[in-house]
């Protein structure tokens, strides 16, 4: 590999680093409750990323680094019986209309779930993912999506009753 390319291979993925770096933190703080366990985790994201770069296509980057940091997390849970939420929150909003006290309502009420159950509900209602690329992301069937995200809800509707109506 030429020095030219290797420049350009550079700047591709610090483009790509600033443009995906706010999306990628959100999510890793929803999946922790965490800021340093989040910047940990978009920090393991870029560098398996960075290291792929040449073979990622780089309009699905940003799925192939957030795949990354969901599969270093599940691999994290798998390490660890149970987790602790810490009281931190991100300086950004989950939500643009979010205050700090719902972020720690939406902390609180995620660390109700199981590990999967939490994946999949930050998965599909805070990302926005299909149940198909759901289920594509962390390697398991819809059928497991839909039942963990059926069974996410009840539980998160269980214990705050307005999120009543919250299902897409």
């Amino acid at each position: 590999m030429g020095r030219e390319s290797k420049l350009e291979r550079d700047a591709a993925f610090s483009a790509f680093m600033s443009d995906a770096t706010p999306s990628l933190l959100r999510t890793a703080w929803l999946l922790t409750g965490s800021t340093d366990r989040s910047q940990e985790l978009v920090q393991a994201a870029f560098v398996k990323t960075y290291a792929a770069w040449p073979k990622v296509r780089r309009e699905s980057a940003l799925a192939y680094a957030r795949r990354i940091l969901v599969n270093h997390k599940t691999d994290t849970w798998r390490k660890t019986s149970r987790e602790v939420i810490v009281d931190d929150v991100p300086e950004r909003s989950v939500r643009p209309d979010s205050s700090i006290e719902h972020r720690d309502q939406i902390l609180r009420m995620l660390d109700l779930l199981p590990r999967q159950q939490r994946t999949v509900v930050v998965l599909r209602y805070y990302q926005d993912h299909s149940e198909q690329q759901t289920a594509d992301l962390l390697g398991i069937s819809v059928g497991a999506v839909k039942s963990a995200a059926s069974r996410g809800l009840a539980t998160l509707r269980t214990a705050h009753p307005s999120t009543e109506g919250s299902q897409r």
